[in-house]
């Protein structure tokens, strides 16, 4: 596992000077998984580094109310970078503190650190490498997003057909600036489908980079004239965006843990008790890697989106996927989340899982060979294989039932988010759609 860098204040402020920066933007994320930013002109870089830069959380969903607003942002010095996409300007990614000086437990980073604590406490170091796709649509006149698609090109399609190539050159060329090691760009399965993967790296810094990524990726898609989401399932009829989370545990003398020559597949009990542990709890964190109302709209029959609880090292179709790599390239693929998750919280649930796992090896149900999407009701049933939840609603439901998951999240991240996602369903349960006006206006 890469070792996040050592940065001081002093390396910092000299940067800072040497590079005439202008603006410091102090960044942090609240429970729905959306950047929030505080702004600073670069006179008040020293303050910020002494974790003196106040904010109202009561302004933040999910945060604080208003009789407990002061909060102040703690920078993690090691996530300092220059924008490469105008001049002047870095950030720093920050952790939320409350005003007595205490971690703030609505914070998400928070969350994540105190599971990532829980794997260091059993021997293990936390790999994490996601796959984000996104889509890119064109915009009207007044820069608004349409549903319109500017090309027409399919999986791994190159240019003149893949019109995206040009945008994507741009967003893996500023990522390169600032910092990641991207290992591949290319056109996904739907028109105006892409995907960038970058190198793995330990839990916090991944989350970090997955928020990172997305605001770069939207802000170069702009500069193409284009709008990037990543809505999991913007288009009726084609396939959704995933973000699929590839995890494995290191130990201490830098060996994979989830690597065993001598064990079947060459997999070592660990794996199999971490494999067990997310099967096992997969229904209950499903609200956190599938959070919106929309989540649930790629996840349906015939669009290639995992939908049933299994596992396989041979076959794409199940939750889980086991890639062929071994040694210490060995890891589990979970393939249900997608990028409307809050990265921070998606990866806490996910490891919290698998740590459970561990603890209480949990073994899990023999691997599917066969293609699960081909799979009648009367099989499934027969071997025993259930489904991810098919709704929000069902979602929250299964995780209201989980101690362990709520547990992860701590009881203020629980209730905030789950008060939230309930609000979401409710305020789409009451709209009306433009199905049931073509289907039912004439009709009745």
């Amino acid at each position: 596992m890469t070792a996040r860098k050592t940065v001081t204040k002093a390396e910092i402020l000299k940067k800072a000077k040497a590079m005439e920066l202008e603006l410091i933007h102090l960044q942090f994320t609240d429970i729905t998984g959306t950047m929030k930013n505080v702004s600073i002109p670069i006179e008040q870089l020293d303050k910020a580094l002494n974790n003196e830069i106040m904010f109202d959380g009561s302004s933040i969903d999910g945060f604080v109310r208003i009789e407990e607003s002061d909060m102040y942002l703690h920078p993690d010095l090691s996530t300092f970078v220059v924008f490469p996409w105008t001049t002047g300007e870095a950030r720093l990614i920050c952790d939320v503190f409350k005003s007595d000086g205490t971690p703030f437990e609505g914070c998400p980073r928070y969350v994540l650190k105190n599971v990532v604590r829980e794997a260091t406490e059993l021997g293990y170091s936390v790999n994490v490498g996601p796959e984000c796709e996104f889509f890119l649509f064109n915009t009207d006149e007044r820069g608004n997003p349409s549903l319109e698609t500017h090309d027409n090109a399919g999986y791994f399609d190159l240019a003149p057909i893949d019109l995206g190539g040009n945008a994507r050159k741009d967003m893996t060329i500023a990522l390169k600036q600032m910092g990641f090691e991207i290992e591949a760009s290319h056109h996904e399965v739907a028109i105006g489908q892409h995907e960038i993967d970058f190198k793995y790296e330990d839990a916090l810094t991944t989350a970090d980079n997955i928020m990172t990524f997305k605001m770069a990726v939207r802000i170069i898609s702009q500069r193409h004239g284009l709008h990037a989401t990543f809505m999991p399932k913007p288009k009726f009829g084609i396939n959704g965006s995933g973000m699929h989370t590839n995890i494995s545990l290191m130990q201490s003398d830098g060996s994979n843990a989830f690597f065993d020559e001598g064990g079947e597949l060459q997999l070592s009990q660990v794996a199999y008790h971490f494999l067990g542990g997310v099967l096992k709890h997969a229904k209950s964190f499903a609200a956190l890697t599938n959070p919106t109302v929309n989540s649930y709209k790629r996840l349906v029959p015939g669009y290639e989106a995992p939908i049933l609880i299994a596992w396989s090292a041979s076959n794409r179709s199940p939750l889980i996927r086991i890639p062929a790599k071994r040694g210490p390239g060995t890891r589990i693929e979970l393939r249900n989340p997608d990028p409307s998750c809050n990265p921070y919280l998606a990866i806490a649930v996910i490891l919290k899982a698998g740590l459970d796992g561990i603890k209480n090896e949990i073994q899990p149900p023999a691997q599917i060979t066969s293609n699960v999407y081909h799979m009648n009701k009367e099989d499934r049933v027969q071997l025993k294989i259930e489904s991810l939840p098919g709704n929000l609603k069902e979602a929250l439901a299964e995780l209201a039932k989980s101690d362990l998951i709520k547990s992860a999240l701590g009881s203020h991240v629980y209730e905030k988010f789950h008060g939230l996602a309930m609000y979401e369903w409710k305020e789409y349960s009451k709209h009306v759609s433009q199905w049931e006006l073509d289907n039912y206006l004439k009709k009745f």
